[in-house]
């Protein structure tokens, strides 16, 4: 897995199509690791919208994996990775995923 540098000038706060809440709390994730490993592990949502999320976690994934993410209030949600990058002020991988389902991360 290569980690990427986001660098996207057309996605900027003005640009988004779905407002971005700031949050703080654990989120297990499952998938499959590019080498087809199983996994299970904690992340920690940092933001979220209607339509997907950031996570902080150091788990190995691929863009395109799809994801089971388990939040804490409530049932579990399918996610495509579509972003990978490391934070610059902290050091930390970040995964952005967008929901397979947007209208359930809030309506569930």
């Amino acid at each position: 897995m290569k980690n990427e540098t986001a660098i996207r000038s057309n996605e900027g706060p003005e640009n988004r199509r779905n407002a971005r809440v700031p949050v703080n709390f654990a989120v297990e994730i499952e998938g499959q690791t590019p080498h087809g490993e199983i996994f299970r592990a904690s992340a920690k949502a940092e933001v979220v919208s209607c339509a997907g999320a950031t996570l902080i976690t150091d788990v190995m994934v691929e863009r395109g994996t799809v994801l089971r993410l388990t939040a804490p209030f409530g049932s579990g949600f399918d996610a495509e990775v579509n972003g990978i990058w490391m934070n610059q002020a902290d050091g930390r991988q970040r995964v952005g995923v967008k929901l397979i389902r947007p209208s359930t991360w809030l309506s569930d």
